[in-house]
């Protein structure tokens, strides 16, 4: 439970995500990298990465072998995502909030269904 409620934080996955394959980054490349997250975020994220094994440093940050494997793990996630983002993305250009991820009918909060 420990490393779900840790790749739970903000933007710890988005970390993982651009140290993948065997890329090897710098702080400063890193939060570049990453959009939008402060030095002092950062910092504390790979701090927590780094003591669960999950991130090592050396010349740069990279992904330990523990941390492939958790990026292996959750491929199928990814896929997920992109299957479903390719089946929500029409619905948020056409803005038709009444109908489900699959097209089917369903009711909203307060509109009486």
């Amino acid at each position: 439970m420990v490393l779900l409620d840790l790749i739970g934080r903000r933007w710890t996955l988005r970390v993982l995500w651009e140290l993948r394959g065997d890329r090897c980054l710098n702080f400063r490349d890193l939060q570049a990298a990453s959009g939008g997250i402060s030095p002092t975020v950062l910092n504390r994220r790979l701090q927590e990465l780094r003591a669960a094994g999950v991130v090592e440093h050396t010349d740069g940050y990279h992904l330990s072998v523990a941390g492939r494997s958790l990026l292996a793990a959750l491929a199928p996630l990814d896929e997920w995502a992109r299957q479903w983002g390719d089946v929500i993305a029409p619905r948020a250009e056409g803005g038709n909030t009444a109908t489900g991820a699959y097209g089917t009918s369903k009711g909203r909060a307060g509109d009486g269904e």
